[in-house]
C-alpha cells in the first residue's frame, strides 16, 4: 500500500528533465528564422541570412526563458509557492505555443515589409524552416511538461529547511555567550572564536 504512494515521487526527474529540454529547446528554436524568403538576395548587399532579428520570434524566446526560470524556482521551493509557480508555467508555455500558431500568419508578411521598406526589393516567395517546426514540437513538450508538474508536484520532495534563514529564536541560540572566566577564553580561542569581540 505504501508503494504507490512513493509513485509519484519518481516522476520528479523525468518531469522536472522534459521541462528543462523543452525549455531550452523553445528559446533556442525562437532565436532562430522561422520563416524564409526568396528574392531578398538580389538587393545588392543583402543575404537572406541577415533578415534572421526579423524572422524570429522574440517572444517565443522569452517565453521559452520564463519556463526555464519557473523550472528553477520549482527545484527550490516549497508549498503553495512552488504550486503557483507550476501554474505560472502552464500560462508560460500556453503563451509560447500561442506564438508559434501565430507565427506562420503574422511573421511571412512581417519579413516582406521589412525587406520592402529597408531594400526596396519584393520577395517572390516565403516559406517556414525547419527551425519553425522544432518551436512546434518545443511547444507541445512544454505544454505536456508543465501539466504533468502541474498534477504532480504535491506528491515531488521538497527541499529541506536546513538552508532557509535563520529565525530570530535560532539566532539567540547560535550567538556564543561571552567568556567571563579564564578558562572560557581559553576554550573560546581553541574554538576559533575571537573572546573580545
Amino acid at each position: 500500500m505504501a508503494e504507490p504512494a512513493r509513485h509519484p515521487r519518481r516522476t520528479f526527474g523525468p518531469v522536472v528533465a522534459l521541462e528543462l529540454v523543452a525549455g531550452g529547446l523553445a528559446a533556442y528554436a525562437a532565436g532562430k528564422p522561422w520563416v524564409t524568403g526568396e528574392g531578398a538576395d538580389s538587393a545588392p548587399g543583402m543575404a537572406t541570412t541577415t533578415w534572421g532579428e526579423v524572422a524570429s520570434s522574440p517572444l517565443g524566446t522569452a517565453l521559452g526563458l520564463v519556463a526555464l526560470a519557473c523550472v528553477g524556482v520549482v527545484l527550490v521551493t516549497r508549498g503553495r509557492f512552488r504550486r503557483a509557480v507550476t501554474w505560472l508555467a502552464v500560462v508560460v508555455a500556453l503563451g509560447y505555443a500561442a506564438t508559434v500558431v501565430w507565427a506562420p500568419s503574422s511573421l511571412p508578411d512581417h519579413l516582406r515589409e521589412q525587406v520592402r521598406t529597408r531594400t526596396g526589393a519584393e520577395l517572390e516567395s516565403t516559406s517556414l524552416t525547419g527551425w519553425f517546426w522544432l518551436a512546434a514540437a518545443a511547444a507541445v513538450l512544454l505544454l505536456v511538461s508543465t501539466a504533468l508538474a502541474v498534477r504532480l508536484v504535491r506528491s515531488w520532495p521538497e527541499m529541506g529547511t536546513r538552508y532557509d534563514a535563520p529565525t530570530s529564536a535560532r539566532d539567540d541560540a547560535a550567538v556564543p555567550r561571552q567568556p567571563t572566566e579564564n578558562i572560557d577564553i581559553w576554550k573560546a580561542l581553541d574554538e576559533g572564536r575571537d573572546p573580545t569581540a
